[in-house]
């Protein structure tokens, strides 16, 4: 069955492009002498999170407990959850799961450390808490190097944790800075008598610098795996690398210079990531998608020296391909333009 006979809208993934966006970040990583552990939060399957730790990654990143349930679930045992769990009912699911797999957390207060100390008083079975650093993105983590020694010193004095190390998310296009931080921190904790065992950064825009990532131990990319347009624009990957495509149909075209196609924001996300217009359209390089309602994608084909017809099959490459994942309930993989397996997205929907 080739892709253009599956009902739109659709994900394909083409698995020769995955497979080998995985095979040159793990490539990369060993000749950085860096660890990989692969976000899972881009494809949400067990089938690549298998195939990734197959490949060399050391384990997994999950963003949320219930993809971290997920994937345990399939057999995943080495899994890194990059978000502060506070309250109790996240508590209990988090000690469930320390209890069957190999898990580690982050934290950037000490209101989270004393949630966690409460839950976990095991000394023989201690959780990892790494301590989250902003280095730039302006999310999560703490300010300051000075903050991070706080807070490594609260783990550690913790019978029930040990402090793992730290982790950034680094600001795209300033990994240096992140590394520059980094090291500072690291050496704060060092002459305080405070081991470092790990530091793990990461961040897909800037996977072919890891060699900049300084004193990291780790890196923890995701859209690597997919790439989207985004992907492209900085710098990271060409359109030919894009594995995820949204297979779409032309359903109206009512205008000359106008074509409806029926993935709107429900199937391509309304992400802009400061780009102009929602995605490539791949056969027609020439079109913009200039607006989204629920349903229906807006395409100006004014440009095209052939314009799509009514009941055409396009593929679009998203702007951000992580959170079409999280609109289907399953993906078409692909090979040679052929349908081989279809599979569901087990980890959607898991925000909890």
């Amino acid at each position: 069955m080739r892709y253009t006979a599956i009902d739109t809208p659709a994900v394909l993934i083409d698995l020769d492009k995955a497979e080998a966006n995985l095979a040159k970040a793990q490539a990369f990583a060993d000749a950085a002498g860096i660890a990989l552990r692969p976000h899972i939060k881009t494809h949400k399957l067990p089938y690549f999170a298998r195939r990734q730790v197959e490949l060399g990654a050391v384990g997994i990143t999950v963003q949320k407990l219930g993809e971290a349930e997920v994937m345990a679930e399939a057999g995943l045992t080495d899994i890194l959850l990059t978000f502060n769990i506070i309250g109790a009912a996240k508590l209990s699911r988090l000690k469930a799961l320390h209890q069957r797999i190999t898990i580690s957390v982050v934290a950037d207060s000490l209101e989270c450390i004393e949630g966690l100390a409460m839950t976990f008083t095991d000394p023989s079975r201690p959780l990892g808490v790494f301590v989250e650093c902003d280095t730039g993105m302006g999310r999560c983590g703490v300010q300051l190097p000075d903050d991070a020694l706080v807070l490594a010193r609260a783990i550690a004095g913790s019978r029930g944790l040990f402090f793992a190390g730290l982790m950034t998310y680094p600001a795209a296009g300033k990994p240096k800075l992140a590394a520059e931080w980094l090291a500072q921190a690291k050496a704060l904790l060092e002459r305080n008598g405070i081991a470092v065992p790990a530091i793990t950064t990461g961040g897909t825009p800037d996977i072919w610098k890891m060699k900049d990532a300084g004193v990291a131990t780790e890196y923890r990319p995701g859209t690597y795996i997919y790439m989207d347009r985004s992907q492209v624009v900085s710098g990271a990957a060409r359109f030919e690398d894009c594995a995820l495509t949204v297979l779409a149909t032309v359903v109206s075209r009512p205008t000359p210079g106008k074509a409806i196609a029926d993935a709107g924001s429900k199937a391509l996300t309304s992400d802009l990531l400061g780009l102009q217009g929602h995605g490539y359209v791949v056969e027609y390089p020439d079109a913009r998608i200039t607006g989204l309602s629920e349903e229906h994608g807006t395409i100006d084909v004014s440009a095209c020296p052939v314009a799509p017809a009514i009941g055409e099959v396009i593929r679009i490459v998203p702007n951000h391909c992580c959170p079409v994942t999280n609109l289907f309930d399953d993906v078409h993989l692909i090979r040679n333009d052929e349908l081989i397996e279809t599979l569901p997205v087990a980890a959607r929907g898991k925000v909890r």
